[in-house]
């Protein structure tokens, strides 16, 4: 499914052809073999004009279609994944095979290194505020557990 922009750009390009073909003088419309030439001159901007645009939109949509997947699979290297999406537009394509492998692929040293293998988005609302609350009610946790340990008398141990 294309992007909302280029649905939208793609109605916009529809309407303004049928505005076109509706505003077009009356007298050419009576005329004998003039709208037909018309129409040829009309129909050759627009593939001249609209066509490139278009194609270049659609270009554009399907390069970004592994950040896409790599966001919604929550991977942890999708700022990495975005650069490769931007190489590959500046190299005609060739990366963008490798740009889709990294955005279905586990990364199993990011697992290693920090014991999950997906990023739990932030932001607003996200699981940034819970992490904070997590993390202080783990501290006062641990500052009430740090004095009952003060409080306990030592039993053979130096002063």
């Amino acid at each position: 499914m294309l992007p909302m922009r280029v649905r939208t750009f793609s109605r916009a390009c529809a309407t303004a052809m049928t505005a076109t073909l509706v505003l077009l003088p009356q007298p050419l419309l009576a005329s004998g073999g003039h709208f037909e030439d018309k129409l040829a001159d009309i129909l050759v901007w627009v593939v001249l004009v609209l066509a490139p645009v278009i194609g270049i939109g659609v270009f554009l949509a399907v390069h970004i279609l592994p950040e896409k997947v790599a966001e919604n699979r929550g991977h942890p290297q999708l700022d990495a994944i975005k650069t490769l999406c931007l190489l590959s537009l500046v190299f005609g394509g060739v990366l963008w095979p490798l740009a889709w492998i990294w955005a279905y692929s586990k990364p199993v040293m990011y697992k290693l290194a920090y014991g999950k293998d997906r990023v739990e988005p932030h932001g607003p609302g996200g699981s940034d505020a819970h992490d904070v609350e997590a993390d202080e009610s783990e501290i006062l946790r641990l500052r009430r557990r740090v004095a009952e340990l003060e409080a306990t008398p030592r039993s053979g141990l130096p002063a």
